[in-house]
């Protein structure tokens, strides 16, 4: 893959990412490509630097990567533990029972389940909203 920053006549810029540079011309050639900020098609790639790297580099980039990467999961895996532990599993009940919560307001219930698409929809025109969590495997 290669990036190039890419530059319309109307000096909008932009990125793109290409299989190759081979790509790359064949695309322009067909005037397939588009600005994304105007969609004008005349397009050309702005000068660039190489990245330089040699694979000691690479290595502690990866290194820092996997680091950031399993920080973020231990993160979720801890409101994952925090949800479990306090908030209530309803499971494929949750619009039905975030309807029941939400609409009587003496009840405080915290609670978590699954939702379709359709049904986070719905409740989002009736105004309740969801926060929607990755849920993180514990096991991997």
């Amino acid at each position: 893959m290669i990036k190039y920053i890419l530059k319309c006549h109307n000096d909008h810029e932009f990125e793109s990412w290409f299989s190759n540079s081979e790509e790359y011309e064949k695309l322009s050639k067909k005037n397939f490509l588009e600005c994304i900020y105007c969609s004008s098609k005349k397009i050309t790639k702005s000068i660039m630097a190489p990245m330089v790297s040699n694979s000691k580099n690479e290595d502690e980039q990866i290194e820092i990567l996997n680091s950031k990467f399993q920080n973020e999961k231990n993160k979720l895996l801890k409101l994952r533990n925090y949800i479990e532990n306090n908030f209530e599993f309803v499971g494929k009940d949750f619009s039905k029972r975030v309807r029941e919560v939400y609409y009587d307001k003496k009840s405080k219930k915290a609670i978590y389940g699954t939702t379709t698409q359709e049904e986070k929809d719905e409740l989002a025109e009736e105004g309740i909203d969801l926060l929607s969590i990755p849920w993180v495997n514990k096991d991997n």
